[in-house]
């Protein structure tokens, strides 16, 4: 029983018993039952007030605790990303709900620069050209894509309407090569879940007017001890579709944390798609130049 309700109920059962000893009484007048009767009628005003007190107390501290989580939260998403320097190889694998596989090549390096995040990837596969597409976000969540698709001489700002777009036929979208939402200015921390065998903290993240986002919140559960994400719902702006991504493999490298494999599943859907992330380094050193997406230029570089 909480400390509202215990004195709830000791309030309750002082005025019981002052009312049992004066119903008792057989020696009171009119003038009594008037004392009586004031005497009573503070006492509950007094009660009452300390409840009240006592309510906003307890309503403070809650308010201040749940703060600090938030805070907590945003400000370990955020230097995680902000601490980014990698480079890695891997695969897309788009699975049908028939289990016909398709395999595309994946390259991908990421660094954190005064200006905001650099993030480039390189998608190569069956039957199809080499698709280059560089997302630039800034401190704020202001974000940019450029890309370079099949059969282009040159790269171009890919215009927003596209950006929720099937990336080689997959499940992710471009968009969904960044973690943007974790900038957006509109943040709520709801109740813990568990999910799994792990202990989350469940963010609620939503894009306020500055915010270009074709999604209109996504829902992330991190877990409490490493404040990497293992899960995410995200709700598409008009349809109320939702897309589900599932984190997989977690392990700290060069002392920070990534997953191995990453699963995007459109709900209601059949078949999913998978990023594995097969080799590479977390503390690539890289610099601006590593992130020219001319065709002149280097697109990868073999994993140290």
């Amino acid at each position: 029983m909480g400390i509202l309700q215990s004195l709830a109920v000791y309030i309750a059962m002082t005025f019981l018993c002052r009312l049992a000893r004066f119903s008792r009484s057989r020696k009171f007048g009119r003038s009594s039952k008037t004392r009586w009767a004031n005497r009573a009628w503070g006492t509950i005003q007094s009660s009452i007030a300390l409840l009240v007190l006592l309510s906003l107390l307890h309503s403070s501290q809650a308010f201040a605790a749940a703060n600090s989580d938030l805070q907590a939260v945003l400000t370990g998403s955020r230097q995680r990303i902000q601490n980014l320097d990698y480079r890695v190889t891997g695969r897309i694998t788009r699975v049908e709900g028939d289990g016909k596989r398709t395999s595309y090549k994946f390259s991908g390096k990421a660094h954190w620069f005064p200006d905001g995040l650099r993030l480039l990837s390189v998608i190569s596969g069956p039957g199809s050209g080499k698709t280059s597409i560089l997302l630039h976000m800034t401190a704020n969540g202001h974000l940019t894509i450029d890309a370079m698709l099949p059969g282009e001489k040159a790269p171009n700002a890919l215009p927003f309407e596209r950006w929720n777009d099937p990336l080689v036929g997959t499940d992710f979208s471009y968009e969904d090569m960044v973690e943007s939402q974790f900038f957006w200015k509109n943040q709520e921390l709801l109740t813990p879940e568990k999910y799994g065998a792990r202990d989350c903290f469940v963010l609620k993240s939503t894009p306020g007017p500055q915010d270009k986002s074709h999604y209109d919140s996504v829902k992330s559960w991190i877990d409490r001890s490493i404040l990497f994400p293992v899960h995410e719902v995200k709700t598409l702006h008009g349809t109320g579709e939702q897309k589900e991504f599932i984190y997989y493999g977690l392990r700290q490298i060069d002392g920070a944390w990534s997953a191995s494999q990453v699963e995007a599943k459109v709900q209601g859907k059949q078949g999913s798609s998978m990023l594995v992330i097969e080799g590479g380094s977390g503390r690539a050193k890289l610099g601006m130049k590593d992130f020219d997406l001319s065709p002149s230029s280097a697109q990868t570089k073999p994993s140290k």
